[in-house]
């Protein structure tokens, strides 16, 4: 049971990032991002705001914007940020700015980098508090300052924590599977695309300006410098572990002693450099090398 306490409305803003399907590679929402919606929709009276750093007018990026659309949302905010550039800069930038209360995001992208530092970088930029891996927003009383989160824990256990406002976290896969998307509320829904410009250093200064007429708003950004001397070669498969028995259970145990004993194909050699080239080979055959 959700429950908003005090007389003002609690800000929540929701950061999305686009999805890919594990097998397909396909854009689709991404799966923490969309729980993290579902959770801001779900408080009851709350002011729910979702962003995107990203490039806009992109088809695919589109595609995925109008699916988070499709779960009730009147508005997206996009900032068109290139993919040479920093997307942290900007957010940070602007979510200095707007104030929210509360700030959820995914635990990590399901591509691209996907290290799972972003939430953590952006706390510290702004000087927020950072709850890792909640699964529900129990309660907020803006007027006291603070809100009962439901935190997920190893083994399926959760924990009530209470946390003061403002406040970063990242929500868990065990959190509320995130509602069906629908094709009318897609359509209904609007995309707001905020230009961004680049500086060419990390250390410049960042801002945000609007334009006279309101309708179109800039972020100064900057380049993100050292990846683009980053050095990106395609994945090499990892050595295949050898197999081993593992029994969990006595019936498994007993089983395993009892089995009859399958191969034969050892063999004793007693040269030394014979040996050596049959691990060698071994090893190779099991991938391993």
């Amino acid at each position: 049971m959700h429950k908003l306490l005090g007389e003002e409305n609690v800000n929540i803003t929701v950061l999305v990032s686009m999805g890919e399907h594990p097998l397909s590679r396909r854009a689709r929402r991404a799966e923490q991002d969309a729980r993290a919606i579902e959770i801001g929709l779900n408080l009851p009276d709350a002011q729910l705001q979702v962003m995107h750093a990203g490039a806009a007018n992109n088809e695919h990026t589109n595609t995925v914007l109008k699916d988070y659309l499709g779960m009730g949302l009147p508005e997206i905010k996009v900032f068109n940020v290139p993919q040479e550039t920093d997307s942290l800069t900007v957010l940070t930038t602007n979510l200095t700015e707007s104030s929210p209360d509360i700030i959820l995001t995914g635990i990590r992208a399901e591509n691209g980098e996907s290290s799972g530092m972003l939430p953590y970088v952006l706390a510290e930029n702004i000087d927020m508090a950072l709850v890792p891996n909640i699964t529900e927003i129990l309660s907020v009383n803006k007027k006291a300052g603070f809100a009962e989160l439901l935190q997920a824990l190893p083994r399926g256990q959760r924990r009530k924590v209470r946390v003061k406002l403002p406040f970063v976290a990242t929500v868990d896969m065990a959190a509320q599977a995130p509602r069906q998307s629908a094709f009318g509320a897609a359509m209904r829904g609007k995309i707001t695309v905020v230009e961004a410009t680049s500086t060419p250093t990390l250390t410049g200064n960042i801002g945000r300006t609007s334009s006279n007429e309101g309708t179109t708003d800039t972020g100064i950004i900057t380049n993100k410098n050292t990846q683009t001397d980053w050095e990106i070669t395609p994945a090499q498969p990892r050595p295949k572990r050898l197999k081993i028995v593992k029994a969990k259970t006595a019936a498994d145990r007993f089983k395993a002693a009892t089995a009859k004993a399958q191969g034969g194909a050892g063999k004793v050699i007693y040269d030394n450099q014979e040996a050596a080239e049959a691990i060698l080979k071994m090893l190779k055959d099991e991938k391993v090398l």
